[in-house]
Parts: C-alpha cells; sequence; structure tokens
C-alpha cells in the first residue's frame, strides 16, 4: 500500500496503520509529516494520530477519504494559513476523532500574526444522511466547498467523534455566495458526536449544517460576519445549549430548501436552551430568521436580545410556506424571551396567536451571561 507523504521534508514520524488487502497481512506505514507544510490525503485503510506536542501549520486541503480516520488528541494545534486553499475535510464513510477536554481544547486557528476572519477555509464534514438538495428519497448533492459528495439514506451514520473544538478565524470566500463555514455539516448523521465546540471570528455562517441528523450539544459562536447557527436542506436533528454573540446577520438562520420551498424531507429541528445576543455587530436579519420554507421547529427556553425584531419572516406572498407552517402550528417557541431592546417580537402577520409562548428564560445557562459549560475552553465571551 502507499505511504502518505505530506512533505519531503522529515520533521516528525507518525505511525500510519492500515492493513493491507494485496496478501492479508498486517503491515504499517510510516508517515512523514512536516509540521510546517501540513497537507495531504489519507486513503482508506489508513489511520492517523496527531501529536499534540507540535504546531502543524495546514497550507493545503488535508482530506480524510472514505475508510480512513484522523485523531487529534487534546491539546493538539493546527495553524492555518493560504485562504480558501486551506481547510480539514472529512469525506462520506471517513471518520474524525477530536479529543479535547475543557482545560484543554483542540485549536484549529490562523497562523497570521495577526489573525482576522477569512483566513483560511475550516472545517467541512460530509455524511450519509438525509437532505433534501438532491432529492427525497436519498439522494446526494455535491458539498458547495471541498466538492465532496454527501447525503444518502442512513439518518444513523458516524463520521466521528467531536468534542472540545474551537475553530478560529474561518470563512475564506470564493466568491459572495460560495464561503466556508466556521464548521460546515454536510448530511451528518446522528451517530456523530458533536459537543463543546466554538467557532470564533467566522467570514460567514458560525456554524452551518446542511441536512443530515445529528444531535449536537453545547455550541458557541461569536463574531460571525454571516449567520451565527445555520441550518438547511432538510435538517432534522437537535441543537441544545447553544449561546451565540456579535452576529453580524441572524442569530440562528433556518430554512428548509432555497430552491423548493416545500421540498421533502422537511426541515424538522428541536432547538433547547438558547441565548441569541446581538452584541457589537449590525444584527440585520434580527434574532431568528425564519426562511424558504423554514420546515418545522420546536424551540424551547430561547433568549433574544440586542436585536430590533426577534423573528425575521417574510410575507405569505413572498414564503407561503413558511408561513403555512407556523399558521399550522408546525414552528413553535414555548418558551421565548424578547428583550428590551425588541420593538418587533414577530414579522409573522397571520391567525396563529400560539405559535409563542413569551416567558422569563435562562436561555443557554444563565440568560445573556456564558453559561457555566463554556468555562476553561471558549474565548470572546
Amino acid at each position: 500500500m502507499k505511504k502518505l507523504l505530506l512533505s519531503a521534508l522529515t520533521i516528525a514520524a507518525l505511525t500510519l496503520s492500515s492493513c493491507s488487502r494485496d496478501n492479508g497481512d498486517d503491515t504499517n506505514n510510516v508517515v512523514t509529516i512536516d509540521p510546517s507544510n501540513f497537507q495531504g490525503t489519507l486513503k482508506s485503510g489508513q489511520t492517523l494520530t496527531l501529536d499534540p506536542s507540535i504546531t502543524y501549520k495546514l497550507t493545503g486541503p488535508f482530506v480524510v477519504e472514505n475508510g480512513a480516520s484522523v485523531t487529534f488528541p487534546a491539546g493538539t494545534r493546527v495553524e492555518a494559513s493560504g485562504g480558501t486553499s486551506a481547510y480539514i475535510a472529512i469525506s462520506q464513510g471517513a471518520y474524525i476523532y477530536v479529543n479535547g477536554t475543557a482545560s484543554n481544547p483542540v485549536i484549529m486557528t490562523s497562523a497570521i500574526s495577526s489573525p482576522s476572519q477569512s483566513d483560511w477555509g475550516g472545517l467541512v464534514i460530509c455524511g450519509k444522511a438525509y437532505t433534501n438538495k438532491g432529492g427525497s428519497n436519498g439522494e446526494s448533492a455535491l458539498a458547495e466547498v471541498s466538492n465532496l459528495t454527501y447525503g444518502g439514506s442512513d439518518n444513523n451514520d458516524s463520521s466521528g467523534v467531536i468534542r472540545y473544538l474551537r475553530v478560529e478565524y474561518t470563512g475564506a470566500a470564493f466568491s459572495s455566495d460560495k464561503e466556508f463555514n466556521g464548521v460546515s455539516l454536510f448530511a451528518v448523521g446522528s451517530g456523530t458526536v458533536f459537543e463543546n465546540v466554538e467557532a470564533y471570528m467566522s467570514g460567514d455562517d458560525g456554524i452551518e449544517f446542511f441536512g443530515g441528523a445529528v444531535n449536537a450539544k453545547n455550541l458557541v459562536i461569536v463574531n460571525a460576519q454571516d449567520d451565527g447557527l445555520d441550518f438547511a436542506d432538510g435538517f432534522t436533528g437537535s441543537f441544545e445549549n447553544v449561546f451565540i454573540k456579535d452576529i453580524e446577520k441572524a442569530g440562528v438562520e433556518g430554512s428548509n430548501n432555497g430552491d423548493n420551498f416545500d421540498a421533502t424531507p422537511r426541515t424538522n429541528a428541536t432547538l433547547k436552551n438558547f441565548t441569541i445576543l446581538k452584541g457589537s455587530l449590525a444584527g440585520s436579519e434580527h434574532g431568528m430568521y425564519l426562511k424558504e420554507g423554514t420546515g418545522y421547529w420546536n424551540c424551547q427556553n430561547i433568549y433574544i436580545d440586542g436585536f430590533t425584531k426577534g423573528l425575521k419572516i417574510k410575507d405569505a406572498t413572498t414564503d407561503a410556506v413558511s408561513n403555512a407552517n407556523i399558521d399550522n402550528s408546525h414552528v413553535l417557541f414555548n418558551p421565548i424571551y424578547f428583550g428590551a431592546s425588541i420593538t418587533t417580537q414577530s414579522e409573522y402577520a397571520g391567525t396563529n396567536t400560539s405559535y409563542i409562548t413569551v416567558g422569563s428564560n435562562t436561555g443557554a445557562g444563565s440568560n445573556q451571561n456564558a453559561p457555566s459549560w463554556t468555562t476553561g475552553w471558549t474565548i470572546g465571551l
């Protein structure tokens, strides 16, 4: 089997294990890695564990292909440069293991001495769960960044385990409508663990879910130049404990399908324990933006402050499907809190008066204050 060669310079050696399909014997491949030029491809059957005592300089794409896996132990640090050419991508059938801790998270950040948003791409994960982007029967689609295939009919699919990860200064853009996010999850299944993840200083959305069924927990998004949390294209998972602050557009943006507002499988999301703060940025699309069919939302314990409007939705002529979903009680907020800055709780003008129950909420943990579970591994709060 071929060796994975990420650089011609021998700086650090890791062990890559694989099983030979030629003769059935177990063999070990030794990988030569130059931490100053970290890029390349992991092939099927190969596993790679990074060394947390080394800082890796990501200078191009690092792609983990079907049947391969990569592990980031606690304390691993990756520093990236190169704009759209520098990103980490996990293909369908591949696995990523991020084993950070609250006191020693894994950090993927910029290599620039004075870092800023969009210094590099970000993290892309592609799974085999449903998305309505390719069709309603488990068809696949092509990710807008990384050009990897995603989607299928396995909502229980696993792409690995991610715990205590901080992703910084991401969001490099190819064009105004094709940009990396902090973390992009394409049809990632519920077998994936995605917990305690922060997107900090993203040039586009903080964390975005394109279809899939993953159940995400303990998310932090700070200073996103587009939306904080975005989900679309038939997403059917859940979000629990989410703290969002300093947002240029919408704190949360959720849709069904931008090409066909009524596409199936329909977005069906549970949102529980959210704090959404406009902070120092414009917040031009308000606290939560229900758009492009919206889908079904079950929202519990939502806290919104700093915006002028709580819920943004276009009129029934422009987005009939979104409005019909509220009319028919497929979108519920029970309870939701609107801060003193909010002069319009919702732009919805239909007849359903019970889809919102206003209350005094704790949000992600303690109203507008950073919750206790963010201690030790986050920044910018």
